[in-house]
């Protein structure tokens, strides 16, 4: 089977899938870490950036702390027991896992942007039943202001969706993944040197072990003029590239004089037409994902012969992505190049490109200000964010990219 296959079977399979497993996969005694494993207070930053985006005012919305608690009896506010007169809002969070950054977005907007939270719908993209049980024991704090969907294509035709939602196309919408589309399938792909040749990997079994092999020549790798699979006659003089389904990836013939035999890197078509689903989605407002990843020319440096796949078993990276399928995280870099031309070709408009510890500190600029209504500012908070902006740790690892359309 290819191994975009073999990937997603290992991590989504409902048997015996790597995120099906409700045990510790996330923070110390997990695998990895996530920016929402560090604390809250990534969380708490989004919900003060969306509230910002959503056009909520936080001098006419600030609610004390000492006046509010996460009480589902003292502070949730209901359709039925509360007239707002403002339009309605929606987050949608794609890849919630265990529903805990949905837990601490809104409970900030509960205590600090009330009125924002009361005519707030949040919505969870979930196509698994099981993990939708977890996010929902998680968010029981907030029944009235948590629905599910299972696949972005729904959200236009939900019955669940307020009227407002369904019947004006200006509802103003977020749309978020944080690594999600780092653990979307990919296909692995490599350079034959000798034969100035792309394949494809596939996985077999081999005396009871997975283990690689070529694909046969045009499986899923299929050519686009300039490019040569196995069996042509000779390499193009004009510009090449790689194309499985409607995904294309070129490559310059420059780059393949240098590139060294056994080259690997992985394409994703999953993410891309993930990504522009979501745009087609959104209507108006923003979408944006926070994630391992690289521009298409940063895929292609030859010293990154190996490409970016890569698992992780009790914090240890592993090449070996075969040995423990269902038992580690598989993970490969996501092409932002892609990504963000799958969204412009849907309409979106590009902001400039950050890392996580670019796009933290922005905000948290902000936050420090005395007028942001935020919250105190304790020695907790101070460690979280060292952890979440510091290069050496999740800062510079995660790239941001955000679009939009007004």
């Amino acid at each position: 089977m290819s191994f975009a296959r073999f990937m997603q079977l290992a991590l989504y399979c409902p048997v015996c899938g790597y995120y099906e497993k409700e045990g510790d996969t996330i923070g110390r005694r997990g695998d990895y870490y996530t920016s929402v494993s560090v604390g809250r207070l990534f969380g708490e930053l989004l919900a003060f950036q969306f509230a910002e985006w959503l056009g909520e005012s936080p001098k006419s919305t600030v609610h004390s702390p000492q006046s509010t608690v996460h009480s589902p009896q003292s502070t949730v506010c209901s359709p039925q027991s509360t007239i707002h007169s403002g339009p309605g809002v929606q987050v949608v969070e794609a890849g919630a896992h265990g529903g805990e950054l949905a837990r601490d977005i809104l409970g900030w907007l509960q205590v600090w942007r009330g009125e924002l939270f009361a005519r707030l719908e949040y919505w969870i993209v979930e196509p698994s039943d099981r993990r939708r049980e977890w996010q929902q024991r998680t968010l029981k704090e907030f029944p009235n202001r948590v629905r599910w969907v299972k696949s972005l294509s729904e959200l236009r035709g939900s019955r669940d969706l307020s009227l407002a939602a369904r019947s004006s196309p200006g509802i103003r919408r977020i749309i978020f993944a944080n690594e999600l589309l780092d653990a979307l399938p990919v296909h692995r792909l490599g350079w034959d040197a000798k034969r100035q040749v792309w394949f494809e990997w596939g996985v077999t079994l081999q005396n009871g072990r997975f283990v690689w092999t070529r694909m046969q020549p045009g499986y899923s790798v299929t050519s686009l003029p300039g490019w040569n699979r196995e069996g042509d006659s000779q390499v193009s003089n004009h510009k090449a590239g790689l194309s499985i389904g409607n995904f294309q990836f070129p490559i310059g013939n420059e780059l393949l004089d240098v590139l060294p035999d056994g080259f690997s890197v992985e394409i994703s078509p999953a993410a891309a037409e993930w990504w522009q689903a979501a745009a087609k989605v959104l209507g108006r407002g923003k979408l944006l994902t926070f994630d391992y990843g690289l521009t298409a020319e940063e895929f292609l440096a030859p010293e990154r012969v190996e490409g970016t796949l890569r698992g992780y078993y009790h914090h240890r990276p592993s090449r070996d992505v075969l040995a423990h399928p269902g038992e580690e995280d598989i993970t490969a870099h996501v092409n932002f190049t892609a990504i963000q031309e799958a969204g412009e070709s849907a309409g979106l408009e590009t902001e400039t490109p950050l890392t996580q510890s670019q796009f933290l500190t922005q905000i948290a600029a902000r936050v420090w200000n005395e007028d942001s209504s935020f919250g105190e500012w304790t020695p907790e908070r101070t460690r979280q964010f060292q952890t979440l902006t510091h290069p050496e740790h999740l800062g510079r690892s995660f790239r941001v990219l955000i679009q939009s359309r007004e």
